[in-house]
Parts: C-alpha cells; structure tokens; sequence
C-alpha cells in the first residue's frame, strides 16, 4: 500500500512492538494488499479486573434437582395425546371420515320414505314393469326400424304398433329385453288403422303385463310412459293424462289413414317409443304410445314437446284379440258416409245412411248433422270415425243429432264392418 494520509478511526498510525506494519483493524481495509501477512493486534486488558467468571464442565455428575419432574411431565403429555389420537381415529373410522381428510355431510339420519321405494311408487311400477317392455327390432332388404312392445302373454304375444313393423318383402323380428336377452318372432298380424299388430316370440314363460281399464281413467291422473326412445332402451318417463278422446287423423301420403280418439299425455314420448305401454301408477297398461305433436315439418328432426297421444287400451286389447283369434281386426261402423272437414256450425254431416245400418236402425238420414257421441262434442269428420272405432261391435252409444233446426238424440247399436 502507498504511503500517505489514512483516514481516521482504524487504529494506530504506528506498529505496535514493531510486530506488523498495519494497524488493528487492517483485515478490514478494503485496500490492504491482499498477499501482505497480516495480524490482529489487541490492546492489553486493564490491570486489577475481577477473576474471569468459572466455567462449568458438561460432563461433570449434576445433583439431583427437578429432572424428575420434568421427565414425569413429558412422559404424561406422550400419554395424553397417544390417547387423544386414538380416541380421534376411532371416532373417524366409525363416521366415515378419511385418514387426514375433513369430515363433510351432515350426521346420518333414516331415509326418506320414498328411499323405500314402495310398489305404487314410479320407481316400484318401473322395476314391475320394465321385464316385460322390449325394444323391437325389424329388419328386411329395405331397410331396419326400431319401436317398443310389451308382452301380454305368458307364452309370447307382444302388442307393438302397427308403423312399428309395416313395410314390404321378407322382414325379421327380435325383441330385446330389459336385461339385454332376446327372442326372435315373427308377425301374427296387424291393423293399419287401429295401428295395432302383434308379434309372437319364440320364447315362453315371460311375465304379461296387467291390463287397466282405459275408460275409468281421468285427466290428471299421473301416468308413466316406457320404450326406447331413440333407440334408448328401459327409458321411463312420467306426466299425466293431459286429455281423453283426442281425436286424431294420421298416415303418410299414399299410406293407410289411421284414426284415433287418443289418450293425451305430457310424458316425454318420441321416436322409438311406438308401441310402448303408458301405465297408470297401480302398474295396469291404459294405453299404447303411438303418435306425438311436434313444431317440426321433418320426422326425423322431430321431438317431445309435450303432446304425445296413446291409443287407449281397450281399443288396443280387442284389436289384438281379433288378430290373434283369426289373423285381422274388425272395424266398428255406424253405417253412414260422412263429408270430409267441417260443416257450417258444429257437428259432422251424414252424406248417405247405408241401407239396414246401425244408423238408419237408429233413425237417422241423409243430411242429418250428428253433434255428439256419449257427450263427446263432435267438429269435423274425424272426430265421428275416430269415436265410432274406439268402441268395440254391439257397443251401444248415445248420438246426439240436429235435423233442420230440432235436436234429437237416439241410440245406436254400432256393428262391424264386413271385410
């Protein structure tokens, strides 16, 4: 280092006993010549001080004092909470509470009555019902449909919709059950008008559905409504009955019309749940979905909005009863042709009463304006063809006519169509 001024407060400005040219605090000079020897020079302590303080050995033997208090205490906290982590653990593991984890939930309590799922519950029809609902398969050199049945015999017999199977040349049918066995069948037969066929499987021993009784149902009676909607199987649905006697024309052009004085519902129903059963909530079949309402134009974009109609299950049961006994249904008349739409006013208007007719044995004519049947209000001609053939041959109903400007009521035996 050069020689000249310093600056103050780092020591001596001469060597002390001429040991070292740098002063005390030299190793903390930031300009000290790094490869210089350097020493630490300490001043000499002041004389008379008092005796430096003892130094206690750590390795010398200790009396005895407090160490076994203190040993007694912590070996009582060890204890303490071995005990507290395992009164803790057992109360976890019996509440369910995972190892390091927050208990969540509340504490249990009994279920709720409908956990218990009781038989007229929709969950208790559903699990009654549904091994008796299949999804129903057909396929031919045109093409392959799907639809829903249900079986209403013991040894086979499954009641679809007629649209469900139609169609021409060889076709095949498999039904597929809700636990996903199947059983081939072949048609018994079918009645384009009604829409209602049959298929006989080849496979017995199966659970029938129970029959209800479609006439003794009311609106607002809640209902479920079973099939495979879109090709998904074992779908359950539930609304109510949203109106009785709904009567409705339908066919595809060049096609059979087909007439039905519907059970309206709001269940959810859409393709592939023709030919399902609607069910009431004692588990009794009232109706076979056939038909919805739809905003769309194209069928095949077309879906639940709410109005889906069925046909009601007396209809269907007889329907399938003559197909089954002697290979076609038959068709209820009154005896009369009617003018296609609507009349001036309300009613339906009779062009031509047929010769010895159940009309004509009624008393009514040519011209006559028939307004009800059974109190049902009667538009337009549908309604009246609709209405006569959801009441089996021989039924007797009340028809309510007007002749000129006279109201007149009579009673008609209603016979069948010979075809």
């Amino acid at each position: 280092m050069p020689a000249g001024p310093r600056p103050t407060g780092y020591g001596p400005a001469a060597p002390v006993n001429g040991a070292s040219p740098w002063w005390s605090d030299a190793l903390g000079d930031p300009w000290r010549d790094p490869h210089a020897a350097a020493a630490v020079v300490l001043p000499p302590g002041p004389t008379g001080a008092a005796e430096p303080e003892p130094v206690v050995d750590p390795d010398a033997p200790r009396p005895p004092g407090n160490r076994s208090v203190l040993l007694v205490a912590v070996v009582s906290a060890l204890l303490a909470g071995l005990l507290g982590g395992s009164l803790g653990y057992a109360f976890a593991a019996r509440n369910g509470i995972g190892g390091g984890g927050a208990a969540l939930g509340g504490n249990g309590a009994s279920p709720p009555a409908a956990a218990n799922r009781p038989p007229d519950s929709v969950a208790g029809v559903a699990a009654r019902l549904l091994p008796s609902v299949v999804t129903v398969r057909v396929a031919s050199s045109s093409g392959s449909s799907l639809g829903s049945g249900f079986v209403v015999s013991a040894d086979g017999y499954v009641i679809t919709n007629d649209h469900v199977v139609e169609g021409g040349g060889t076709q095949t049918f498999t039904a597929v059950f809700s636990d996903g066995s199947t059983a081939s069948g072949k048609l018994v037969g079918q009645d384009p008008e009604s829409d209602i066929a049959v298929i006989k499987l080849a496979r017995s021993g199966l659970t029938p559905v129970e029959f209800g009784d479609s006439d003794q149902i009311a609106v607002g009676d809640p209902v479920l409504a079973i099939g495979s909607p879109l090709a998904l199987a074992n779908t359950v649905t539930s609304g109510i009955v949203s109106a009785l006697d709904r009567t409705i024309q339908a066919g595809e052009p060049g096609g059979p019309v087909r007439y039905y004085a519907a059970i309206q519902t709001d269940a959810a129903v859409n393709q592939g749940n023709s030919g399902g059963p609607l069910v009431d909530m004692g588990g009794r079949v009232v109706g076979v979905n056939a038909v919805i309402k739809s905003v769309s134009a194209d069928e095949q974009s077309a879906g639940n909005i709410g109005l889906a109609f069925a046909i009601p299950i007396n209809q269907a049961k007889r329907v399938a009863q003559d197909i089954i006994g002697t290979g076609k249904a038959r068709r209820t008349v009154i005896g009369a042709k009617v003018t296609e739409g609507r009349t001036t006013g309300s009613g339906v208007r009779l062009d031509t009463v047929e010769a010895g007719g159940p009309a004509q044995a009624a008393g009514l004519r040519a011209g006559d304006v028939v307004t009800r049947i059974d109190r049902h209000p009667l538009e337009e001609a549908t309604d009246l063809i609709a209405m006569v053939r959801k009441y089996a041959p021989g039924s007797v109903v009340t028809v309510e006519f007007r002749r000129g400007t006279e109201t007149q009521t009579a009673s008609v035996t209603l016979a069948a169509d010979a075809q």
